[in-house]
């Protein structure tokens, strides 16, 4: 049976493209009326809220930057004015710099972990508290592979999502007595929009060192985002999900 999600409703951070955009279109498969947060990308974020509302469900953009905490509260202030009671948030909002440890800047290293951690604690604090008055919830993170192994020239993003890890489970501990609960997705390769450029074939690259033989959807993300979410989850808090196809259980092997 298919989780269902009728009668909720969700915030998604950074849904107008990729990942975030695949987490709001699975949850409006499942029921799910969304929130569709988005920072400089309007066009996207009405795109995706256009897909949504094709689906039947309720759904608006609503700007905002999540490492700033004036504009999360305004989010917030904005969304519990138009929608009784928030459900789900998810916590995908992210950047990164692609560049080695003894290069990058003070200002590089801010931007990332102010969007990426800081907006995720922002963010889950302004939800917990009206999930605290409503009788629960379910808030899940987009982390990383890097929350398990070090990615090289991406030391400010590896970090963040690191935090990201632990910053669950210690709101999963916290929260948990307000039948709040909080976990992690970990995605794989996941080819977008952005991943493309990384590679001159990312998927072929990807898809060879990946057990299951193929690169991640942002589908397959959000499929797992809308587990979490249902009360099909109802006694998981406090964990990471691995969406990756087998690729970071896989060690450097020298062995065929």
């Amino acid at each position: 049976m298919a989780a269902d999600l009728h009668g909720k409703t969700a915030l998604v951070t950074g849904a107008s493209k990729g990942v975030g955009k695949g987490i709001a279109l699975e949850l409006g498969r499942a029921g799910c009326d969304v929130v569709v947060n988005y920072h400089t990308d309007e066009r996207g974020a009405q795109a995706t809220v256009e897909v949504l509302a094709s689906m039947g469900r309720k759904a608006f953009a609503v700007r905002a930057n999540v490492g700033s905490s004036a504009e999360v509260r305004a989010m917030f202030d904005e969304v519990l004015e138009r929608v009784p009671r928030l459900d789900i948030l998810v916590n995908n909002a992210g950047v990164q710099t692609w560049k080695s440890l003894l290069e990058l800047t003070e200002a590089e290293w801010d931007r990332v972990l102010d969007t990426n951690l800081k907006g995720c604690f922002l963010c889950t604090q302004r939800a917990a508290l009206h999930m605290k008055e409503k009788g629960g919830g379910s808030i899940i993170n987009i982390g990383s592979g890097c929350n398990k192994l070090a990615f090289p020239k991406l030391v400010d993003y590896t970090a963040s999502k690191g935090g990201i890890e632990m910053f669950t489970k210690v709101a999963a501990c916290e929260l948990g007595p307000y039948r709040i609960r909080v976990n992690c997705v970990a995605p794989g390769a996941i080819e977008i929009e952005r991943t493309r450029l990384e590679a001159g074939d990312y998927a072929g690259t990807w898809s060879a060192l990946t057990p299951l033989g193929r690169v991640g959807l942002p589908e397959d993300v959000g499929r797992a985002v809308v587990f979490l979410a249902s009360d099909r989850a109802d006694f998981i808090t406090g964990q990471t999900i691995w969406v990756d196809g087998g690729l970071f259980s896989k060690p450097a092997w020298p062995y065929d």
